[in-house]
């Protein structure tokens, strides 16, 4: 921390606390500045004990009791929008209680919520441990709950964890895995005037997208919730030259298969949709079952009130289902609006986020 480190009062209104979180650029890399913040914040609170590695912060209650539940949020957000006159950037603005800025719901919005509860709760029935990261919105290598996991393991027990991601104030459990692979084909090159004499490596690369684009989309039901796969070729390279018949062709693939599978399941799924082909994973992470039969997960699904519902995209709620904690998403805000030039959150939503979470823990 410096001495011009930004003071947040973390006792003002919660959606005006979202806001001044928002007015702190921290894109991905740059969350020095917000965690400084954070930290200074959270420090002030004394029955608290904070930890601080690189841009994340742990703060814990040690009250001695039965559970501990896990808040969690990452701090970044993706690049400001670079379309003039967008509203989604930094800094916030206000319009008939709706809030527009960068990270309004992916997921400042939820990390406001995580820190007023962290002012209000000096003693709540469960003990909780509040966890903010840096680098959620990068490669997964980068990433700060990954490097608290490695470097302070013990400080992450817990009974249940709750991923502050927007979800329209509903809880959606677990996440569906992902998983990324490269498709060649391999043909000859040759003059295009004398395309006899190769193999065009990109018509090869055909019969690929063909059975991407006739492939029916599994929906797969996993603890009573639905989770929709999607199996799609997200990019295609090939070729050298205007004039010169393309010897090798690469299609990128992106499988989003559900939580009853294992990254090696969904590369034998993929594998074998594609017989014939050359195919390399070159990426992948687990999903995470829904965790909701957990004690604690079913009274919090009753407080919030609403049918929980499955999560398509994948979140670090599979890093905490890794360790052995059932983990849902819930948080203000549509994750249809996250990273766009138009991103918002209105105050009722966030107001309505922390009501719930506050009339659980109390």
């Amino acid at each position: 921390m410096t001495a011009s480190t930004i003071a947040l009062d973390l006792t003002s209104d919660v959606a005006e606390l979202t806001a001044a979180l928002i007015d702190i650029n921290s894109v991905s890399g740059n969350e020095g500045a917000l965690a400084d913040a954070v930290e200074s914040a959270l420090r002030g609170l004394p029955h608290l004990h904070v930890l601080r590695d690189g841009d994340a912060i742990l703060a814990r209650t040690e009250l001695g009791r039965d559970e501990r539940v896990i808040l969690a949020g990452h701090l970044d957000t993706v690049p400001l929008p670079t379309v003039p006159q967008s509203r989604g950037t930094v800094p916030s603005s206000w319009d008939d209680g709706v809030l527009y800025g960068r990270g309004a719901t992916d997921m400042k919005g939820g990390v406001a919520v995580q820190l007023a509860l962290a002012a209000q709760l000096t003693a709540p029935r469960r003990d909780v441990t509040y966890v903010f990261y840096d680098h959620e919105e990068v490669e997964a290598s980068l990433s700060g709950l990954g490097r608290l996991v490695r470097n302070h393991r013990e400080l992450l027990a817990g009974d249940f964890a709750i991923l502050l991601e927007p979800t329209d104030g509903t809880v959606e459990g677990g996440c569906n895995g992902t998983s990324r692979f490269e498709a060649t084909t391999v043909g000859k090159a040759a003059h295009s005037a004398r395309a006899w004499m190769g193999q065009n490596a990109i018509h090869a690369a055909a019969e690929i997208l063909v059975r991407l684009r006739n492939h029916e989309p599994a929906t797969v039901t996993v603890d009573g919730l639905d989770y929709r796969e999607s199996l799609n070729a997200v990019k295609i390279n090939g070729g050298t030259a205007g004039n010169v018949i393309p010897d090798k062709a690469v299609v990128e693939i992106n499988y989003r298969f559900a939580p009853d599978k294992t990254p090696d399941d969904a590369e034998a799924y993929v594998r074998g949709l594609l017989e014939g082909f050359e195919v390399v994973r070159t990426d992948a992470a687990a999903g995470a079952r829904p965790g909701l039969q957990h004690p604690a997960a079913a009274e919090f699904v009753a407080a919030v009130g609403a049918e929980p519902k499955p999560k398509y995209g994948w979140t670090d709620v599979a890093r905490f289902s890794e360790l052995g904690i059932p983990a849902v998403n819930f948080g203000p805000g549509d994750a249809l609006l996250a990273h766009t030039d138009n991103e918002h959150v209105t105050a009722e939503a966030i107001r309505a986020c922390l009501e719930a979470l506050s009339r659980w823990l109390r």
